[in-house]
């Protein structure tokens, strides 16, 4: 019995030592205040946000502009954080740590408000963006977005640079030794940098856009999604992707279709041989007539506009029927060209003749004289 006695009083000695010396030279009291002194500015985060960050959002809201409303909600996390880093700030400052664990707790102090200020500027880079709307005239949309990527490319680095620092890592001998890493590098992506400058050329000669519609001779058709920096996502009418390497875009012949200007309609309309001239006359003015009198079709002042008798073909007197028009969208033109389908014939139909189609006649002048008789069957009584 004293042997277990003795054994009780010696592990609660135990527990009482690592109560008062705990981690550090902390007790573990002080610990569980300085836990608390954390959740009560968890807590405190949740008020201003609710009350402060709603207050400021209330402010923002009567303004003319959207940007500061923008700026807000771009700035939501990181300013959500600053209660929580004061509030670690606080309680590590309570604790009174030894020399050695308080020079880590305030590097991971510094480290949180550093990784804060660049995480606000990455996030503001959003709303900043808007902004660049004038230099799209210039630079174009995809041009700004690549501009926006390098500056978030940017930030990161710097503020990875910026905590290692903190830390006491030299970011100087690191870069020295990717110098040599990156020529080992650059010499086996070679293919990467042409495609990277490749995208740079197509973007600023604006041979497209985001939503064209394109075709690369020999690649691919479709709509152009995406612009990368190393390939442009092309989405084929069959909604199947096609990433293409912007190399191949830049040395490859590109039609855009979303730049016409007009939509071109290109017939050979095949009358019979039966028609008359008038009725070839009457055809051809009425086709012009009706072409001339729609606003739907450009005036020939802007593009070249011809109803022509054009050719005799083997089964047909060709008219020519070459005319634009005004929209460019695929589904407007459809419906234009086929209103104009419809009015062609009725046009041909009224005039009292008909669409040729493809014969072939065979003219026999007499029978050999040393050919086989015709049978001509008895007549039945």
């Amino acid at each position: 019995m004293d042997r277990l006695t003795q054994q009780l009083s010696g592990f609660s000695d135990l527990v009482r030592e690592v109560w008062v010396t705990g981690v550090g030279g902390v007790d573990f009291g002080r610990a569980l205040t300085a836990l608390a002194i954390v959740l009560g500015f968890l807590i405190l985060r949740g008020l201003f946000t609710r009350f402060v960050l709603g207050f400021l959002r209330r402010i923002a809201a009567r303004t003319q502009t959207t940007m500061d409303d923008s700026l807000l909600g771009s700035l939501d996390g990181p300013i959500r954080l600053v209660p929580v880093i004061l509030g670690l700030f606080i309680a590590i400052d309570y604790l009174a740590f030894e020399d050695r664990y308080a020079e880590i707790g305030a590097q991971v102090v510094r480290t949180l408000v550093v990784f804060d200020l660049f995480w606000g500027l990455y996030q503001i880079t959003g709303p900043i963006s808007t902004t660049f709307t004038r230099l799209e005239e210039i630079l174009t949309k995809e041009m700004a977005d690549w501009l926006i990527g390098f500056l978030h490319i940017a930030i990161v680095f710097i503020g990875a640079a910026t905590i290692l620092e903190v830390w006491g890592i030299k970011i100087g001998p690191i870069l020295a030794g990717l110098g040599l890493f990156g020529v080992a590098v650059a010499l086996g992506a070679q293919d990467l940098f042409k495609n990277l400058i490749g995208g740079i050329l197509v973007i600023a000669e604006k041979r497209m856009r985001v939503g064209d519609w394109i075709l690369v001779d020999g690649l691919v058709e479709g709509t152009v999604e995406t612009i990368g920096f190393r390939s442009t996502l092309v989405r084929r009418f069959d909604k199947a992707p096609v990433y293409v390497p912007n190399a191949k875009l830049s040395d490859n012949a590109i039609t855009n279709f979303s730049a016409m200007t007009h939509r071109r309609i290109k017939w050979m309309i095949g009358i019979e041989y039966s028609a008359t001239i008038e009725q070839l006359r009457q055809i051809r003015d009425e086709i012009e007539s009706h072409i001339l009198g729609l606003d739907e079709f450009a005036s020939p002042s802007e593009v070249a506009t011809f109803v022509r008798i054009d050719r005799f073909s083997d089964s047909s007197i060709d008219i020519l029927l070459y005319c634009f028009t005004k929209t460019t969208d695929w589904g407007e033109w459809l419906k234009i060209k086929e209103a104009l389908a419809y009015r062609v014939k009725e046009i041909v139909e009224g005039a009292g003749t008909g669409f040729a189609f493809p014969s072939q006649s065979i003219y026999v002048e007499g029978i050999p004289g040393d050919a086989a008789e015709v049978f001509v069957p008895p007549a039945t009584l």
